[in-house]
C-alpha cells in the first residue's frame, strides 16, 4: 500500500453516487486498491435515505450538524461504526450534516 495524502480544500464537491437527491460528497480515496473508500458526505436540510445494509462495515463520524436513524439522533461529535451486512436507517435530517465516512472490510 502507498501513502496517500488528500486535502479537503482541493476537491469539489459533487452529487453523492447511490444517494437520493440532496447529498454531495468529496472523494478522499476510491477503494479500488484494496483499502478503504473514504469520503465526506454532505446532506442537505430535510434530506431522508431509506434502509440498507452493505457488504462492507461502515463507519461514520458527524462533523457538522446531525442526522437521525432508527429514532436516535446522532449529533456532531458522535463516532459510529455499523458491521458488514447490518440493516441501518432509514436516515433523515432536518438541519443537514458533514459526515466522515469510511467503508472497509473489518476483522473480528
Amino acid at each position: 500500500m502507498k501513502e496517500i495524502n488528500v486535502n479537503i480544500h482541493d476537491i469539489d464537491w459533487q452529487d453523492a453516487k447511490g444517494y437520493p437527491p440532496g447529498a454531495m460528497e468529496k472523494v478522499l480515496h476510491d477503494g479500488k486498491d484494496s483499502t478503504p473508500k473514504t469520503c465526506l458526505l454532505k446532506i442537505g436540510p430535510e434530506w431522508e435515505m431509506a434502509a440498507h445494509a452493505h457488504v462492507f462495515t461502515e463507519m461514520h463520524y458527524v462533523l457538522e450538524g446531525e442526522y437521525e436513524s432508527q429514532g436516535r439522533v446522532y449529533p456532531a461529535g458522535t463516532f459510529r461504526l455499523i458491521p458488514k451486512e447490518a440493516n441501518h436507517g432509514p436516515f433523515k435530517t432536518h438541519t443537514g450534516a458533514t459526515i466522515f465516512v469510511i467503508w472497509t472490510e473489518c476483522h473480528q
